[in-house]
């Protein structure tokens, strides 16, 4: 059954394959229905995977094998919660280490150009505390990382 509300997510004839690698990597994901192209379409011919129905985190989405025309960018991102140092490192390197980027303050790519916010909820406490002057620094020690460092942020939160 189609979710009245679904994220389609355009790859170049990687859906599939980014499928199965966030059901593979983050909990509650899973690959459903694969459909093939009834016919001929601007960048496949008939037969080939056209849309890959998946979750992500819960998460319905559409993978279609659009071609190479349109480009995944940092407009679009999934921010993951994690709960300690080793989800984060876990989930960070998953990504990186599968043919991923690295980015600043918690970001960084996957293999086909999709966004990830791996953000762990001690930095979210931390730069949303009450006290403005422990929030900043909390948030300073943030935008000079990548993947975020746990023991950092409560750190420079306490001072």
């Amino acid at each position: 059954m189609i979710s009245k509300n679904t994220i389609c997510l355009w790859y170049d004839d990687a859906a599939l394959d980014a499928a199965k690698f966030y059901a593979e990597t983050f909990p509650d994901s899973t690959v459903g229905a694969v459909h093939h192209a009834p016919g001929d379409y601007p960048s496949g011919k008939q037969g080939d995977v056209l849309t890959v129905e998946f979750t992500v985190m819960g998460i319905p989405c559409l993978g279609l094998n659009g071609g190479p025309t349109f480009k995944h960018n940092e407009a679009f991102s999934f921010q993951v919660a994690t709960d300690d140092q080793a989800e984060t490192d876990r989930l960070w390197n998953a990504i990186v280490d599968n043919g991923g980027q690295t980015s600043a303050c918690g970001w960084c790519k996957d293999k086909w150009g999709l966004s990830w916010q791996i953000t762990p909820r001690a930095l979210t406490e931390a730069i949303t505390d009450p006290d403005p002057a422990a929030a900043k620094r909390a948030f300073d020690a943030m935008m000079e990382m990548a993947k975020i460092d746990i023991a950092a942020i409560e750190a420079a939160r306490r001072g």
